[in-house]
């Protein structure tokens, strides 16, 4: 039975219970759910988690925000990648024992999406792939970049990055894209950093941004739909 908005749940991972929260959408003819993890820093009630879900849920689309196992036990340490992707799949199963979405999205920001990224190249089953913010180097370290993985996903990918991202440098995800699969979209956020922030002298706000990737998934989302009939 499907949860209510903002019900909150335990999952289990390994030896272990992180919390969950179901932020169901305003109105939908399917059941599409997003499954967002958080990035390094932060947590699933974190402003950018927050305006993430609203952003995507008001535009029809079910948000499960979670915490990683760390996160829940407060430390600001990340958990290693492994225990990271078992999390995301934890999480997923639970979406389908409780909502039995008709369209199963994974990913999140930062270092959530590029778990969930890692995850979807080892094949696990989901209908997408939304990346918010990924990571595609450390600052400051354009030489060591994150993408061995990605020419192994076959999932239709939303990849969302501003172009003042220092995590993610324009001409270096543009050459990586060249070896992926030929459903990943990038979609460049103009003039937003890392965190989707703008300048007020981009003559744009965060909540434009936002409503621009919201728009920007919604579009994607229906393609998905399609192509999976």
């Amino acid at each position: 039975m499907a949860e209510s908005a903002g019900a909150t749940w335990r999952v289990r991972v390994g030896d272990q219970e992180t919390s969950a929260v179901h932020d169901a959408a305003r109105a939908a003819d399917r059941r599409i759910v997003f499954a967002c993890a958080h990035g390094a820093g932060g947590h699933m009630g974190d402003r950018g988690m927050l305006a993430v879900a609203e952003a995507i849920r008001a535009r029809g689309i079910d948000v499960v925000r979670f915490n990683f196992p760390y996160r829940e036990k407060g430390s600001g340490r990340p958990d290693p990648m492994p225990r990271l992707m078992e999390t995301i799949s934890a999480v997923a199963a639970r979406i389908r024992e409780e909502l039995r979405p008709d369209l199963l999205i994974i990913g999140g920001r930062s270092m959530g999406g590029r778990a969930a990224s890692m995850l979807a190249a080892e094949g696990f089953a989901c209908d997408g792939l939304l990346l918010l913010a990924y990571p595609l180097h450390a600052a400051g370290q354009p030489d060591k970049l994150r993408d061995a993985h990605l020419p192994r996903i076959t999932v239709p990918v939303l990849c969302f990055n501003g172009t003042r991202d220092e995590l993610c440098r324009r001409d270096l995800m543009e050459r990586a894209l060249q070896t992926v699969n030929t459903h990943w979209r990038m979609h460049w956020l103009e003039g937003a950093d890392h965190s989707f922030h703008v300048l007020k002298s981009s003559g744009r706000t965060d909540a434009q941004v936002l409503d621009e990737a919201g728009d920007a998934t919604v579009e994607w989302v229906e393609e998905v739909c399609r192509a999976s009939g």
